[in-house]
């Protein structure tokens, strides 16, 4: 793959980016360059923001968004997980190094548009709805809860 595909890819992130910022109607309200990647802040109803890492490298575009710490109970949280990966296209479910929750997509540098990564935001905007509360509970109820 050509350098110049992946700078094509980061000069459309960028724009978008800007693009989203600058639209009053976009849950999109911050954005910055922090260490060789793109974070963006996008407003939630069911918690205040998520914040949303954008890297591109040579063969691909990489967004993670953090969803949750690593839970205590893990089985019902991953089992949440792991069902709503399979309803998900663009981003599904993993977990960081560290065991927290995280939402990933890896697309291609061919790939990416302005559409595409409007498609792949939207995506993880509702995935957090969706799932944020039920994996939280699921999370921190006792063994001998119902």
């Amino acid at each position: 793959m050509s350098q110049s595909v992946a700078d094509d890819a980061l000069t459309t992130l960028a724009a978008t980016i800007a693009t989203w910022v600058a639209d009053p109607d976009s849950d999109v309200v911050y954005a910055e360059w922090v260490e060789d990647r793109w974070a963006i802040r996008m407003l939630q109803q069911v918690r205040e923001a998520t914040t949303v890492w954008f890297w591109v490298g040579e063969r691909s575009l990489i967004a993670e968004a953090y969803v949750l710490p690593s839970p205590e109970r893990t089985g019902p949280v991953y089992r949440q997980a792991l069902f709503r990966n399979g309803r998900s296209f663009r981003a599904h479910f993993a977990l960081d190094g560290e065991g927290a929750i995280v939402l990933r997509s890896r697309l291609p540098v061919e790939r990416v548009t302005s559409e595409e990564l409007s498609y792949l935001i939207a995506e993880i905007y509702e995935a957090v709805e969706l799932s944020f509360r039920p994996m939280l509970e699921a999370g921190r109820q006792r063994e001998n809860d119902p």
